[in-house]
């Protein structure tokens, strides 16, 4: 009753709150106010919904460079988690332009100034990927869920390379982020969240003159370094159950 009584309330406050970012974002072409009433929403998802985020690592990141942050996707969670995790930076997203169709959330979207792409053009692949270009080169980071949708089982899929030929491009520094347990906080298809932790790994930024070879190897990297995370996960699963109660 108490949960369901979270969601209400928090709707009613969803619906202005989210035109108040469409104004916004119309003041203000960088979305720069926009971020910051998007990011005070996802802190009330996640407060809303019992969800608490632990962070590791990101120490070394430096707030004045612009970054290619690669993440995991298990849950729509992931999203509010990240802006929580990243506090000090204002991030840009690379999604599928259907999200633009969902009332308040799509709009709130299209006010940050986020990136939307058509996956079943080419043509719209390759200029979304230059507006990120732009994005890196104005001093906003990037979020990219490389496997491109979310995982059913929490395994890692086949990585897209577009995100890394984009990083290529803009000689942009590639930060790993591993993402553990919010499958288990909101499973793709399930609405209700289970209170609990989300885990980011903050790994250590892949720096421009240290990528090598071509977009594949450097995707394989990537996936590995978040791989390996999520395998230390698996073998541990008394001790991590233990530590969220």
């Amino acid at each position: 009753m108490v949960y369901v009584l979270k969601l209400v309330l928090f709707g009613f406050f969803t619906i202005p709150y989210s035109l108040v970012m469409v104004i916004a974002g119309v003041l203000d072409r960088r979305g720069r106010i926009a971020y910051g009433l998007a990011r005070v929403w996802c802190n009330g998802v996640l407060f809303c919904s019992g969800i608490q985020i632990k962070v590791s690592g990101g120490d070394q990141l430096d707030t004045s460079q612009a970054y290619v942050f690669m993440a995991n996707h298990q849950s729509i969670i992931d999203i509010p988690a990240l802006i929580a995790a990243l506090p000090r930076f204002q991030l840009c997203w690379i999604a599928k332009k259907e999200l633009l169709r969902v009332p308040f959330f799509g709009w709130g979207f299209w006010a940050c100034q986020m990136i939307t792409i058509d996956r079943n053009s080419l043509r719209d692949a390759k200029s979304s990927m230059k507006q990120a270009c732009q994005k890196l080169l104005d001093g906003l980071s990037i979020v990219v869920f490389p496997e491109g949708t979310r995982s059913l089982d929490g395994k890692l899929l086949a990585f897209k390379r577009g995100g890394f030929v984009m990083a290529q491009n803009a000689r942009a520094p590639i930060v790993p982020i591993t993402i553990k347990g919010s499958a288990d906080r909101l499973p793709r298809g399930a609405w209700r969240v289970a209170p609990g932790v989300v885990e980011i790994i903050i790994s250590k930024a892949i720096a421009k003159d240290e990528e090598t070879g071509d977009s594949r190897t450097l995707a394989t990297q990537v996936r590995q370094i978040i791989g390996s995370h999520l395998e230390s996960a698996d073998n541990e699963p008394a001790r991590w159950a233990s530590s969220v109660g």
